[in-house]
């Protein structure tokens, strides 16, 4: 008692609007912890974010649907039930769509379904059949299926009669290797399919939270098993330091604010200056925002495509070796061979298995794997070839070089880091509600594990939307789980604090 009494003093005090999280389960909130599935490089390469046009799945046009997902690399999870008994599913907390999705029994032919638990309409007692068809568009394909009713269990409370889809076609590529069953959507009805109830507003309808909001944790701590926790209703002190900063939502749809300048290093980057759109997306690990400032992040935290930085790894590795061995007069064709780069196939040519290398999204080993690491010694040695023709210098040849690899392609649009530099990277800060929101270089970072090493993948990602609906920025979980987020419907903000990772 004595606790909460102090805990009400601080929130008087401070003459800020306080829900604080406790013990008892009778207090109008609801908690799901949140389960961490790690990245691996095939599902972060497949990952994207694309524009696209207001013809959107949504009833509303002017909600100016501008992007989509593919889920492949979300990483965070809960549980929920679904019918009467309740029927167990994983799920994404996804603030950036609306609608509650999970695989049907009646989903016969699309192999994702059968690895992933299903919903069977005639196990629960509660159930009510919609019928009405509907297709939620994702950049890797296309999900469909039907809208059904029943109850939904959420921590300890259930919600009745939650309109949900019925998955009965699901895209192969996202889905094969999801972890979670479906999808749970915290936006508002605007981009709802068939503009159907989002389940935290039947929370709130159906009185089961006291206060219209809920808040987001997403940790920081690699090797806790608890990946974050969502609450509804109210928010978890023990999650977050200091106070929150309130913003308000400029447009419902998304839960959409505006961020104003974005600094390197504290060196303002110009175009968002005066304030630009900001969605907080949970169903992405990633940051994107217009190629201007992404360009200008990545190259002053020396970022490069996986193409350009390998290609300068063999050079810095093996350049001299190279080099010593074709002055040596050891035939071009077999100098890969000589160092151990390669082993012999007098069949194969540079050209052709450089385009096998830019067409291969595999990225094992060495962040590429062995033969791209013999495709960019034959590349190399050809170039410095070219260049001995031309009798130039040893530091001529190889700035030559370097300027090669730059210009290589990076077909799979992720840009890569030296994971040696954290330490000295700067840190990029948001502005937000005229005050600063940095995000360190771990907080921006994304560490991959590989069979053979640790890659770090630059979290920035280009998005361009052109004015009057951009530029715009998504916000997703490297700055979400930075800073402690409240979702705060009642008053039509959003609040950050920074979260205590």
């Amino acid at each position: 008692m004595g606790i909460k009494f102090l805990l009400h003093a601080i929130c008087v005090w401070t003459s800020t609007t306080c829900w604080v999280l406790t013990a008892s389960t009778d207090d109008g909130l609801v908690r799901v912890s949140l389960k961490k599935q790690p990245l691996d490089l095939k599902r972060l390469n497949a990952a994207r974010i694309t524009r696209v046009g207001l013809e959107s799945n949504v009833n509303d046009q002017g909600a100016g649907v501008v992007y989509l997902k593919n889920y492949l690399d979300t990483q965070y999870y809960g549980e929920i039930g679904i019918g009467s008994p309740s029927q167990s599913f994983s799920v994404v907390f996804d603030t950036a769509s609306s609608n509650l999705w999970v695989p049907s029994s009646k989903c016969l032919f699309s192999i994702p379904c059968h690895l992933h638990s299903k919903f069977r309409a005639r196990w629960s007692s509660t159930y009510t059949k919609i019928g009405i068809p509907c297709t939620i568009n994702y950049d890797y394909g296309d999900v469909s299926g039907f809208f059904s009713l029943d109850h939904v269990k959420v921590g300890e409370i259930i919600v009745q009669d939650q309109e949900f889809i019925e998955i009965t076609r699901e895209a192969f590529v996202p889905f094969l290797v999801a972890k979670y069953d479906g999808i749970l959507g915290l936006g508002f009805p605007e981009i709802s399919v068939e503009q159907a109830t989002p389940l935290w507003f039947s929370m709130m309808q159906q009185g089961h939270i006291n206060h219209k909001l809920f808040s987001l944790w997403l940790s920081g701590d690699l090797t806790s098993e608890l990946g974050g926790e969502i609450v509804f209703g109210g928010l978890d002190w023990r999650h977050f330091r200091g106070g929150h900063t309130y913003v308000p939502v400029t447009r419902s749809g998304y839960w959409e604010i505006v961020v104003g300048d974005i600094l390197v290093e504290s060196i303002s980057t110009g175009v968002c200056k005066f304030g630009c759109a900001a969605i907080l997306d949970s169903g992405t690990p990633l940051i994107a925002g217009p190629t201007q400032i992404v360009d200008q992040i990545n190259s002053a935290i020396g970022a490069e495509g996986i193409v350009s930085m390998e290609c300068k790894n063999v050079a810095s590795k093996y350049g001299y070796a190279l080099w010593n061995t074709l002055i040596s007069g050891v035939r071009p064709e077999i100098v890969c061979v000589d160092v151990g780069l390669c082993l012999y196939n007098g069949s194969q040519k540079v050209s052709g298995r450089l385009k096998t290398l830019l067409e291969d999204e595999t990225m094992e080993g060495s962040a590429m794997g062995e033969s791209a690491v013999c495709t960019f010694c034959e590349m190399i040695v050809f170039w410095i070839q070219v260049q001995l023709k031309q009798q130039k210098t040893k530091d001529a040849v190889f700035q030559y070089v370097d300027q090669l690899c730059d210009d290589l392609p990076n077909p799979i649009g992720r840009s890569f880091v030296n994971c040696g530099s954290l330490e000295i990277l700067p840190d990029v800060t948001f502005t937000i509600g005229n005050k600063s929101f940095p995000l360190t270089p771990q907080q921006y970072i994304l560490k991959v594990e590989t069979s053979y090493s640790t890659v770090c993948v630059s979290g920035f990602v280009p998005l361009d939307v052109p004015p009057p609906r951009g530029p715009i920025w998504v916000l997703g979980d490297r700055f979400l789980s930075a800073y402690h987020t409240v979702f705060d419907f009642g008053n039509m903000r959003v609040g950050f604090a920074k979260s205590a990772n």
